[in-house]
């Protein structure tokens, strides 16, 4: 029988940090560790020798550093969701990750059980983001979404949510329950609702519902989308 454990790609360069990380996260079942790395090269080659299911990755490593070993990584494998974890928490640097590929953003410190729920958030394809993080991101796109020139430019920067979060946060508009968006859209009614739990993160908004009015109402779902998803 297959194992269906999450396989772990480990980068800290910080090893007693590491040993720590190790001993939490093997500790919870359906989590394996299957490589580690203390820098970005390393890193890099890591994802090239084994099958990943998430890359949990430190921005200060030396060499080429973590920000640069993200975009490499995503370079050479989009689909592989990185997971940052730093003690850095500057607006430029969550800037830089984003347009790194980074799918999440976690300060040190965080706790074990959140950490947890992260790894399995992106491994579900959701993001997952720091409260600091969400917030500069939420002040950004509510910044763009004055200054843009089309109301309903989904994919641009206006709109803080990644491709698979937009069709689902149309599919919530359009009435869909959690049951009905995972028959549409073949995913587990579980991975729905990690990605309605990111969406509300993101919109700073109180439930599912005020994401559908707040999408509508500021445009942020293409017209043909919501057809498409009413169809």
């Amino acid at each position: 029988m297959l194992s269906t454990s999450l396989r772990l790609l480990l980068v800290e360069d910080d090893e007693l940090f590491r040993l720590g990380l190790q001993v939490k996260l093997q500790q919870e079942t359906g989590l394996e560790i299957v490589a580690e790395a203390e820098d970005g090269e390393t890193a890099v080659e890591m994802v090239k020798r084994h099958p990943l299911d998430v890359v949990l990755l430190d921005i200060g490593l030396p060499g080429i550093g973590g920000i640069e070993a993200c975009r490499q990584i995503k370079q050479q494998n989009p689909q592989l969701p990185v997971l940052v974890l730093t003690s850095h928490s500057q607006q430029s640097l969550i800037t830089r990750l984003l347009k790194a590929g980074a799918q999440g953003y976690c300060l040190k410190g965080i706790s074990a059980e959140a950490l947890i729920l992260a790894v399995r958030s992106v491994a579900a394809g959701a993001s997952w983001w720091d409260r600091t993080a969400t917030t500069e991101i939420r002040a950004k796109f509510e910044h763009n979404s004055t200054t843009a020139h089309s109301p309903n430019d989904v994919e641009g920067s206006n709109l803080p949510l990644t491709q698979r979060e937009q069709e689902i946060l149309a599919l919530i508009a359009a009435g869909r329950s959690n049951q009905e968006i995972a028959t549409t859209l073949y995913i587990t009614p579980g991975t729905v609702r990690v990605h309605v739990h990111t969406i509300i993160q993101k919109l700073g908004v109180r439930d599912r519902t005020q994401a559908a009015v707040l999408a509508v109402q500021k445009q942020w779902i293409a017209a043909e989308l919501l057809a498409k998803q009413n169809g």
